[in-house]
Parts: C-alpha cells; sequence; structure tokens
C-alpha cells in the first residue's frame, strides 16, 4: 500500500499543471470580456449624452464670456461620461487615451437636416474606438482574438428648434 501510494505523490500536482493554465485564461478572459462590454455601454452613453447636450442647448454659442459652444458643450458630455476609462474626445475629432490615438470622435459643429424630415435639424455623434489594437485591460495571451477590433456608436437626434 505505502509503495503504491509514493508512485501517485506528484499526481495532484501534475493534474493542477495541467488545469490551472486553461482556469486562469477561462477567468481572465471572462474578466476582460466583462470589461470591453462595460466600455461599450459606456461610449453608447456617451453618444446619446452628447447628441442630447447638442440637441437641448442648440443655442448655446460662443461669447466674450467665454461660454461653451453647442460642440463644446457635446464634447464636455463625451468626455464625462469616457471619464472612467481614461478617454478624451478631443476638438480635433479623435479619441485619445494616455495620450495615444485611439480612435474618432465626431461632433457636429452645427445640426443639419435630418435624413427623414428635411424640414427639421438632426445632429450625429459617432465614436469610434480601435479596442483590439488598445484594450483598456492587458490582454491575456490569445485572448485578444476574441475581442471586437473596433468598437463603434453612434446616435442622431432631432434639435429643437
Amino acid at each position: 500500500m505505502t509503495r503504491r501510494r509514493h508512485r501517485e505523490d506528484g499526481v495532484a500536482a501534475v493534474e493542477f499543471a495541467l488545469i490551472a493554465p486553461l482556469f486562469i485564461a477561462l477567468v481572465f478572459g471572462i474578466i476582460s470580456y466583462g470589461y470591453m462590454l462595460s466600455f461599450r455601454q459606456g461610449m453608447s452613453q456617451a453618444a446619446a449624452e452628447g447628441a442630447r447636450v447638442f440637441a437641448v442647448a442648440p443655442t448655446v454659442g460662443v461669447s466674450t464670456t467665454g461660454s461653451l459652444s453647442t460642440k463644446d458643450a457635446a464634447i464636455a458630455a463625451i468626455n464625462r461620461s469616457l471619464s472612467s476609462y481614461s478617454v478624451t474626445c478631443t476638438a480635433a475629432g479623435t479619441l485619445t487615451r494616455n495620450g495615444a490615438t485611439v480612435g474618432t470622435c465626431s461632433v457636429p459643429s452645427t445640426a443639419t437636416a435630418c435624413t427623414n424630415n428635411a424640414a427639421t435639424k438632426c445632429v450625429k455623434v459617432d465614436l469610434r474606438y480601435s479596442y483590439r489594437a488598445n484594450p483598456l485591460i492587458p490582454s491575456f495571451p490569445g485572448l485578444g482574438v476574441v475581442l471586437p477590433e473596433t468598437l463603434i456608436y453612434n446616435t442622431t437626434v432631432q434639435v429643437n428648434s
């Protein structure tokens, strides 16, 4: 009996060594994908907030007192929504993270005719983030291929007259 037991002493360690990498990859994959989904929801909210701010305050205008233009107010709303991810929309139309360009951010300066009703004015806010090239958390080797290449969100709203 003791002889047999000595032969099986390392079995648990070998089984753990075989299973641990798969388990770690699974847990890290769940965390990575969950964080990406959270960011995806944040981008959706940011696009909606930027368009909403533009739509409800179309006459803000730039004045000598330093008030924000409608576009600047919309960009500020987008930045508030994305601030927890350290992502910023610039006036130049880029999304940046830690000083690097990671995507585009399109906020028009003025509202244009809506595509479904030319008598009304609409504004479209468009956000594009190159997620696979710029993940928010480090990617576990091999898991990057299951993450989306680009996250794209746009929102079109009718502007109050």
